[in-house]
């Protein structure tokens, strides 16, 4: 199961009336979720308590609160696109008692992050639902976010044959996902330096996500 993210927010912006809050069984789920994939993230991306990370697309933020309470006296940033994860996300972070994340609005075409801010950055789920108008901007943000030397990682999955392609993203997605070419040779191109390849996150997971690492120079 996956994480409420930008990417499912995104799909209800036509229709936010529909949207409705996780239940208890939800939250558990992906609670239980975040709490074995954020230690996967942090090794991953070299971030150690003290650090700043952040979790751009956070839907309902939980990988959010569980980074919050593992980063002890670094920081975490958390940005999504709607009212609803804002909210959803605020509402956590406050119940879980952080000081330690920051929950901003984010933009289709930028972070909204503060310049060179971050060690790490990820996404998870949200790479394939940039908006073609919006990925050359957007890409160019997370890498103006990251101090030099930082890194990024895009968690995502590819799609399958003949799935939809969904309304204004780029054609070369091919589908409802993004193939890990296309995700290294995009953010190659923003000037991000590719690190690794991930065909299969976490490793033993049944779900098909990959991961591909980036590194800002």
């Amino acid at each position: 199961m996956r994480t409420v993210s930008l990417a499912l927010v995104i799909l209800c912006l036509a229709t936010p009336a529909l949207a409705q809050d996780p239940d208890e069984k939800q939250i558990a789920q992906e609670r239980a979720q975040a709490e074995r994939e954020a230690p996967l993230i942090m090794d991953i991306l070299g971030v150690k308590p003290g650090m700043t990370i952040a979790d751009v697309g956070s839907g309902g933020g939980a990988v959010t609160v569980v980074l919050g309470h593992r980063m002890g006296d670094g920081k975490v940033f958390a940005t999504d696109i709607t009212e609803r994860a804002l909210r959803l996300t605020r509402a956590y972070v406050e119940k879980e008692g952080l000081k330690n994340v920051t929950v901003l609005e984010g933009a289709a075409a930028s972070t909204n992050l503060p310049a060179s801010c971050c060690d790490a950055i990820f996404m998870r789920d949200v790479y394939h639902h940039i908006l073609a108008g919006s990925l050359d901007a957007f890409t160019r943000s997370l890498l103006a976010s990251l101090k030099p030397g930082g890194r990024l990682a895009i968690i995502d999955f590819t799609p399958d044959r003949g799935s939809q392609l969904p309304k204004g993203v780029p054609e070369n997605r091919g589908g409802h996902g993004v193939p890990i070419g296309v995700v290294e040779a995009e953010l190659t191109a923003a000037g991000f330096t590719h690190a690794r390849t991930m065909p299969k996150f976490p490793e033993d997971d049944k779900y098909p996500l990959f991961l591909v690492l980036f590194r800002k120079p």
